[in-house]
C-alpha cells in the first residue's frame, strides 16, 4: 500500500514555484500535499497530486527534472498525540523515518493525513496495521 510523490527540481529564484504551480492548475492537476526543502540554489518540491500519471507527462513536457517515487499516507487521529502514536509504532518496530509532511485530508474531519517516506514501507505498513492504524492508497487518496 502506497502513493506516488512526484519530487520536482526547481531553482530558488523568484517565480519558478509558481510557474511549476500554473503548469499544474492549468491542466487541471489538483496538488493534495506539498513539501519544499531547499538550499540558496535550488528547491526540491515533493507533491502528492491526483493524477500522478497527468502531472509527470506535463512536467515532462515542460522542461521540469523530476521523480516518481512510493511514500506512505497514514490517518491519523486528529487528536493530542495522535502522530507520536505512529512514530512510536514505527521505533518500536525499527523503521527510520527519512522525512515526514501533512497532507489534505478532505471530508474526514476527524482524522489528519502525513506522508511517510521510510527504508522499509512494507514493513512500516504490517506494523501500522498490526496496531490499528490505517494508510491509504493512490486509489483512496482519488476520493478524499
Amino acid at each position: 500500500m502506497s502513493l506516488k510523490q512526484i519530487s520536482v527540481f526547481v531553482e530558488n529564484k523568484p517565480g519558478k514555484m509558481q510557474h511549476l504551480t500554473e503548469v499544474l492548475a492549468q491542466n487541471n492537476v489538483d496538488m493534495r500535499a506539498l513539501s519544499l526543502a531547499e538550499t540558496s540554489d535550488f528547491g526540491i518540491v515533493r507533491i502528492i497530486v491526483d493524477d500522478v500519471y497527468a502531472a509527470s507527462t506535463i512536467l515532462k513536457e515542460e522542461g521540469f527534472i523530476h521523480s516518481v517515487t512510493k511514500v506512505l499516507g497514514v490517518s491519523i487521529p486528529d487528536e493530542p498525540g495522535g502522530l507520536n502514536k505512529v512514530l512510536k509504532v514505527l521505533t518500536e518496530a525499527q523503521i527510520n523515518v527519512e522525512y515526514m509532511y501533512a497532507f489534505l485530508g478532505g471530508k474526514d474531519v476527524d482524522h489528519a493525513y502525513m506522508i511517510f517516506k521510510v527504508e522499509d514501507r512494507k514493513a512500516a505498513v504490517s506494523a501500522l496495521a498490526a496496531k490499528g492504524i490505517r494508510c491509504v492508497d493512490q486509489q483512496e487518496l482519488e476520493q478524499l
